[in-house]
């Protein structure tokens, strides 16, 4: 069969090349892309391939490179043994942007989706666990004080999130204004157009002068660290979700020691064993769960729709004005 596939060639260099997808075997089934969300952070920061030597990214990404880890279709062909999926049904799965994915049919994020969940609604399925895996990580009691450093993708659903643990304030900082008006729709209680460093008084206004319990820094840069960590209260901790391109840039400030401060990473599923039955197979239909309530949304968050014959369009758009994205996807069916 063949499919076609968003391909980064190199750095600066994305191509849609032919490829040759196989039949499935006996625990595999293929699915028929319908859409795919880009993640505009990870997805932009390898399409430049600008990164610090060692690091994750260097590990991990090699060219040509497939992007992609949010494909919503249909089940076209089913691998004998298979007992859990058949053809016709939608599913998620962290396949990357192509026509059609051989995926492992007992893959942990493999998901079929309730009938009542809009295929571009499922493509936010992994940033969504991404998400929820940092908040729980945040450790929250009700009542509790929370700011968000960077309203993309990431930070819209962090926002979310927290205002469903009952945090009694879910504060926004960004210099992007849309960002901020669309967080204060998604969960924000107060929102500050600027960058971290000048968000010092305004979170001091909102959390009676003691900082924020926690801090989360969703914004993938280095600089932030910081100014972050001078947001949090004392014995507060800071939550950072993802991971910057250049670690070696990134630097302590006294405020970890001498205010006991916990820093938090994570870019993934992982959790800690008091909160380990919320592997990823259960927070995708906790979040489905939240859209069908109304309790969250994302169908709003929706900036740019693309073919897939307009990729270059789309990351070059990445490149030259992400402040004007949210969600981006690839329209394949």
């Amino acid at each position: 069969m063949k499919s076609r596939a968003i391909t980064f060639a190199a750095p600066g260099k994305v191509e849609l090349r032919e490829e040759e997808v196989a039949d499935p075997g006996p625990r595999e089934i293929v699915v028929q892309t319908a859409t795919s969300l880009i993640s505009t952070g990870t997805e932009g920061l390898c399409f430049r391939g600008d990164f610090d030597a060692d690091s994750l990214w260097d590990w991990a990404l090699r060219y040509p490179q497939q992007p992609g880890y949010s494909n919503v279709g249909r089940v076209c062909k089913v691998g004998a043994d298979v007992t859990k999926f058949q053809e016709g049904d939608r599913v998620f799965s962290t396949a990357p942007h192509c026509q059609f994915a051989l995926v492992d049919a007992e893959h942990k994020n493999l998901v079929k989706l309730p009938d009542d969940t809009a295929d571009e609604d499922a493509t936010w399925s992994w940033l969504a666990v991404v998400t929820q895996t940092g908040v729980r990580r945040g450790e929250h009691a009700l009542g509790d004080t929370a700011a968000v450093i960077g309203l993309g993708p990431l930070g819209q659903l962090t926002a979310a999130y927290l205002r469903l643990t009952g945090a009694s304030e879910v504060l926004a900082i960004d210099p992007v204004a849309s960002r901020l008006e669309m967080a204060a729709a998604h969960g924000a209680t107060a929102c500050f157009r600027g960058s971290a460093d000048a968000a010092k008084d305004f979170i001091r206004q909102h959390t009676e002068g003691r900082g924020a319990d926690v801090v989360y820094d969703v914004t993938g840069s280095d600089h932030v660290l910081p100014a972050a960590l001078g947001l949090v209260k004392n014995l507060g901790t800071l939550v950072i979700i993802g991971d910057c391109p250049h670690p070696t840039r990134q630097h302590l400030t006294h405020d970890v020691v001498r205010r006991q401060i916990k820093i938090i990473g994570t870019q993934n599923d992982y959790l800690p064993p008091q909160h380990d039955y919320w592997v990823a197979a259960r927070q995708i239909p906790l979040f489905y769960r939240y859209l069908h309530r109304g309790e969250m949304r994302v169908s709003d968050l929706i900036s740019h729709r693309f073919l897939p014959a307009e990729a270059a369009k789309a990351y070059a758009l990445l490149q030259e004005n992400r402040a004007a994205t949210m969600g981006v996807v690839f329209q394949w069916s």
